[in-house]
């Protein structure tokens, strides 16, 4: 029975920390392949693309345009006109003025030389490339969230793993001297069953840790866009030793709050500026339009098709349009209206969103600074349980106490390690959070 309990003691951390010791993949790793592989940011770069696209679609609208057009009748009756009596005859005349079959081709040049509300449309080509730059920082920065708190998760999981095993190493220890107690007759059964339900209870404390972390891993590959069949070794150990030892207030590369470094920000501004181009533009419709164009093509009649085809006459023009809405007015001025107060709203949001960007700092920067104080005492309260169970199994083995004093001691251990892994958790995510609020997750 003992060389089970020493199977289970060495086989759960030798499987947890095989993978850190032989691994490469530290955060920053995970980040650098997420950012390459995430699917996400295919996603918005594609996006971005197709901005550019739409941006030279706007372009378009300045730039000259041919158009080719033809037609090719076969007049089943040919409609008639009138000449009135008079000049000709003293009575009217039906005359047809066509054949049978008509032709015409034309190739018509345009050339926008005046339009108001396309060049104020013009101004947003910008502002489109600019927003979707900012939504593959954007996206770039959700990656980097996600795959951080992922990782972090797994380092908690595997804390735990830690400490649930040495804790079962504690009970077996403890089960085998108790056995050994009840054997002689100076413990009672129901002591020794007191210790087996903990032990037993944290063998499967560590089963569903061991399920949360193969999860935690799982939910860290897809973050990543990294093959779920493919293994991963990850070094989450060694950045936990460094949680200790400051406080938030004293750290220097605590990021500081710049508006400006808010992606959400610029891309607020950015959807202000497009709102009140939106308006310049819905306004400059009432100014007029100015084209030029150019035409030349060719007509041809005949009784019979094939003589449609020859001795066709052409014919060519050059000439302005001007075209002058007036009539709607007041749908233009409503759709102003409309617009404009958009426009005003969207800086009201602008100001409104700003100040909730410095709440989210402030907020994460004090969850951080007392979650890492957390921290600290947590681990320090571990240190004190550990050294009191030392002594109360001590005493307990030389018979100056009882079983009930080492359980208890045992249990406050307990509490003093899932009292310090929750602060650790609750630090690390603060830790993501504060990055998230100052706009720093990535590093420019």
């Amino acid at each position: 029975m003992r060389l089970i309990w020493l199977f289970l003691i060495f086989h759960f951390p030798i499987y947890i920390y095989a993978q850190s010791d032989t691994s490469n993949w530290d955060l920053k790793r995970c980040i650098s392949f997420g950012l390459q592989n995430n699917r996400n940011r295919t996603i918005y770069y594609n996006k971005k693309q197709e901005a550019d696209a739409k941006a030279q679609e706007l372009l378009a609208g300045y730039l000259p345009s041919v158009s080719l057009n033809g037609s090719l009748d076969d007049n089943l009756k040919l409609q008639e006109t009138v000449i009135p009596a008079g000049a000709f005859s003293p009575t009217d005349i039906k005359i047809a003025m066509s054949k049978q079959f008509a032709m015409n081709t034309t190739a018509q040049l345009d050339q926008t030389i005046f339009d108001k509300s396309l060049l104020v449309g013009l101004k947003a080509n910008k502002l489109n490339k600019q927003q979707a730059d900012l939504n593959v920082r954007l996206s770039e920065e959700t990656i980097i969230y996600n795959i951080s708190k992922s990782y972090y998760q797994i380092k908690v999981y595997r804390e735990q793993l830690y400490l649930l095993n040495s804790n079962l190493e504690n009970y077996i220890k403890q089960v085998d001297i108790s056995q050994l107690q009840v054997n002689k007759g100076v413990l009672l059964q129901k002591e020794l069953d007191k210790v087996s339900v903990d032990r037993n209870n944290t063998i499967s404390k560590i089963r569903v840790a061991q399920s949360n972390l193969e999860l935690s891993i799982n939910q860290l590959k897809y973050d990543m866009g990294y093959p779920f069949d493919d293994t991963i070794s990850l070094d989450t150990t060694t950045e936990i030793v460094g949680v200790i030892g400051k406080t938030a207030s004293n750290v220097s590369d605590t990021p500081s709050f710049f508006l400006q470094n808010i992606t959400d920000y610029k891309i607020d501004e950015i959807t202000m500026k497009a709102d009140k181009i939106n308006a310049e533009k819905i306004k400059a419709q009432m100014y007029p339009k100015l084209t030029a164009y150019a035409k030349y093509g060719t007509v041809g009649f005949g009784d019979y098709l094939g003589q449609t085809f020859q001795g066709t006459s052409p014919f060519a023009g050059v000439g302005l349009k001007l075209s002058f809405p007036i009539l709607d007015f007041y749908k233009r001025n409503a759709q102003y209206k409309q617009a404009k107060f958009q426009s005003m709203n969207s800086m009201e949001q602008l100001k409104l969103n700003a100040d909730k960007y410095r709440l989210d700092y402030k907020n994460a920067y004090n969850k951080m600074d007392q979650e890492q104080g957390n921290v600290i005492m947590d681990k320090n309260n571990i240190q004190l349980a550990e050294s009191v169970l030392a002594t109360t199994n001590l005493q307990y083995q030389k018979g100056v106490t009882d079983m009930t004093d080492w359980i208890n001691a045992q249990n406050s251990l307990k509490e003093a390690q899932t009292n310090y892994l929750n602060s650790l958790y609750n630090y690390l995510m603060a830790k993501v959070d504060m990055e998230k609020s100052a706009g720093t997750l990535i590093k420019n």
